[in-house]
């Protein structure tokens, strides 16, 4: 059992040790925290999707958003496309699961927006055509993705592809991630 506990947070410090060591990957953190940090700027919102533990971290940053990160400050607009139980449930009841995040955004979502998806294959069919009306609306997107990135990786304005197919290992590098990002969005607004 040590020898998996050990392997395990291996290969979590190897793939966090690889995004440390590649200049092109920090830049993106840098170029994310610059984009979000303007659409709040302008009065524009942040929105997040995934699906189950990619659901979680992303209702998890949205939170760090809109509540607090370090600082106590005015909230910031953030917000996940998943929170409302009722309108998913009756969505993928009544058209189907895949739409459940395009639908909403384009009701809510304005352009100048940014949508933050996170989805370790970069495959999610609902996380895709919610990048696609984004496309449409002038709403910049943020993939969160493993490797290869999937099919996120065409659809995305800025994609952190973890350097692992773990997925554990990517939504850690995710959290890691998401955790700089929102740190930075909040210095750089509430100096």
């Amino acid at each position: 059992m040590k020898d998996i506990i050990t392997h395990c947070i291996n290969e979590s410090i190897n793939a966090k040790q690889q995004i440390l060591q590649d200049a092109d990957f920090i830049n993106k953190i840098e170029s994310a925290v610059t984009l979000i940090s303007a659409a709040f700027q302008r009065g524009n919102k942040v929105w997040f999707c995934g699906n189950g533990g990619s659901a979680a971290d992303a209702q998890h940053l949205a939170a760090e958003l809109s509540g607090r990160f370090y600082k106590d400050r005015k909230a910031l607009p953030a917000e996940d496309l998943h929170g409302n139980i009722s309108y998913l449930t009756a969505v993928a009841n009544d058209y189907n699961f895949d739409v459940i995040y395009s639908r909403l955004l384009d009701g809510i979502g304005s352009r100048g927006d940014i949508l933050i998806g996170l989805s370790t294959s970069g495959n999610s069919k609902n996380v895709l055509a919610a990048f696609d009306t984004a496309k449409e609306m002038g709403i910049t997107t943020i993939g969160f993705t493993g490797s290869n990135g999937g099919n996120l990786a065409g659809k995305s304005d800025l994609l952190f592809n973890v350097p692992t197919r773990d997925t554990p290992r990517i939504q850690e590098c995710h959290m890691l991630l998401g955790h700089i990002i929102c740190q930075l969005v909040e210095a750089t607004i509430f100096e």
